[in-house]
């Protein structure tokens, strides 16, 4: 008999939620404290030629000024804050990651 792995979905880190942005749509919000140099999940992973967005990485928007930034390890970018981040406050990124003239309405092609 093969044990059965146990499997959990949490598209979002327990301290995120999602809802509509001063910025741009809707936007990745704390609903707890965040603390500096916390590593929040995936917000992309590589897959031959192809990079897909998870859930993570699909709301958070652009600031000059952001909270965070992507960290690379193999084919996965991670989500990291760089500053404290406080109940309500929108986490964002200075977006470098995407070029114009990929389709980042999908999946973006490299």
């Amino acid at each position: 008999k093969t044990k059965r792995k146990k499997m959990t979905y949490q598209p979002l880190p327990y301290q995120c939620t999602i809802r509509p942005s001063w910025i741009e749509g809707l936007g990745l919000f704390a609903v707890k404290e965040i603390r500096k140099d916390t590593t929040l999940g995936i917000s992309h992973i590589e897959v031959e030629d192809t990079l897909y967005r998870l859930a993570l990485g699909s709301f958070i928007n652009h600031a000059e000024k952001s909270n965070c930034v992507r960290i690379q390890k193999g084919n996965k970018w991670y989500l990291k804050t760089t500053k404290d981040i406080m109940p309500n406050q929108e986490l964002t990124l200075t977006y470098s990651l995407y070029k114009p003239e990929w389709n980042v309405f999908t999946v973006i092609k490299k």
